[in-house]
């Protein structure tokens, strides 16, 4: 338990400080998209990190649908000490990940007056998805979605070369 609580902190902290090394800046469009460029990297290099550690003794996937599986049993639990609560596919390279009680959500308000706010934490971990999509050979783009909070949806693209 003291573990989460340390995790979502070192989180909140990381976001606060790479926003406020931004603060100065005079575009405030441009400073949004540089911290979350930079939050998104930082989760893309960590999701590589895990994903080599936790598939070293596993068998190849069969498909893409495969690994998507194991990235919402496995590798989310591991993380966040729990599943996806809902994968959902077009069975064209595209899929959604539902989140209800994203542990990087929780401790903010259910309110709608943090829905701004939401997108600046959830950049970690669509780079924590990429970076994991990456290292097994699939390239995506990761976006994520909060209408209610602490809700979250992510959306994986696979991008086919």
């Amino acid at each position: 338990m003291a573990d989460d609580a340390l995790f979502e902190f070192l989180h909140m902290e990381i976001v606060a400080l790479v926003y406020k090394e931004q603060a100065t800046r005079e575009d405030i469009d441009k400073e949004r998209v540089t911290c979350v460029s930079t939050l998104d990297a930082m989760g893309f290099r960590v999701g590589q990190g895990m994903i080599e550690r936790f598939t070293k003794d596993c068998p190849t996937f069969k498909d893409d649908l495969d690994l998507m599986k194991f990235l919402c049993k496995d590798f989310w639990s591991t993380i966040f000490k729990k599943q996806i609560d809902n994968l959902r596919t077009n069975h064209q390279g595209t899929y959604v990940l539902q989140d209800n009680k994203f542990a990087l959500l929780t401790q903010f308000s259910s309110g709608k007056q943090y829905l701004e706010e939401a997108p600046k934490y959830l950049a970690f971990s669509c780079g924590l998805i990429r970076g994991a999509l990456s290292n097994l050979g699939l390239e995506s783009v990761v976006t994520a979605e909060v209408s209610l909070m602490p809700s979250c949806k992510f959306q994986v693209v696979i991008q086919k070369l």
